[in-house]
């Protein structure tokens, strides 16, 4: 059985050019012009994923998300946004998204993002990514942070910054790369944003002495575990 994919937008140029190509990659297409016609969509066809535009008429799609995230905590979300700040993309992903994709977009990154996401999310999941660090057990899939029996869920942009450190444990990953893996884009605009989530990760690891996210001054961060 196909998966099922909604897509909500108001370029009807583009949702034509992305359902058809969608189609051919073998999805069971849906498609909507706004958000109020996703929204009534989602309702009575349901989805696997839902991809939609950020900016479209009588309800935009941030709006839309949050009456999904009501209906569906689990589907996963990927915006479409022309818009580039970080409070914006931030902001999708505190109502629940999974996922963004900037405008103009490849339809082969399209591609790869739902099949990614259908992956981790979806109901083909078969098991979830968890990495031991210290004391702690950081699930990536749930995005929680494990400490006996104290659970954190860690936000959006934490649990991406958590996995790109865990993978490099004992190694320094630098800023732009990690700008990179939780924005898309290197900005220097965006590094007292990220100083800020690694200072939450910190607080988050508390308990578990023998850890440390070392500031590498100038070059990035390092996850170390002391034994």
């Amino acid at each position: 059985m196909s998966n099922k994919i909604l897509f909500v937008e108001d370029e009807e140029d583009l949702t034509l050019i992305v359902a058809d190509t969608l189609h051919g990659q073998g999805y069971e297409v849906i498609t909507a012009v706004d958000g109020v016609d996703g929204l009534e969509k989602f309702k009575s066809e349901g989805a696997d994923i839902v991809v939609a535009d950020v900016m479209m008429p009588k309800m935009d799609g941030f709006t839309m998300a949050k009456e999904i995230r009501k209906l569906s905590p689990t589907v996963p979300l990927l915006f479409l946004t022309a818009k580039s700040t970080i409070d914006d993309v931030e902001q999708g992903f505190e109502i629940g998204a999974n996922d963004y994709l900037k405008k103009p977009f490849e339809l082969r990154e399209l591609i790869v993002r739902i099949k990614a996401l259908l992956r981790r999310y979806g109901n083909n999941r078969t098991e979830d990514i968890r990495f031991a660090i210290g004391a702690y057990t950081f699930n990536v899939t749930t995005q929680t942070l494990s400490f006996g029996d104290k659970e954190t869920e860690l936000s959006h942009f934490e649990a991406k910054i958590l996995e790109r450190l865990a993978i490099n444990i004992g190694r320094t990953v630098d800023a732009p790369e990690l700008m990179i893996a939780v924005w898309q884009r290197d900005e220097p605009s965006n590094r007292n944003s990220l100083h800020g989530y690694i200072h939450k990760l910190r607080r988050a690891l508390r308990y578990d002495p023998s850890i440390s996210i070392i500031n590498q001054r100038g070059f990035g961060y390092m996850l170390v575990i002391r034994n």
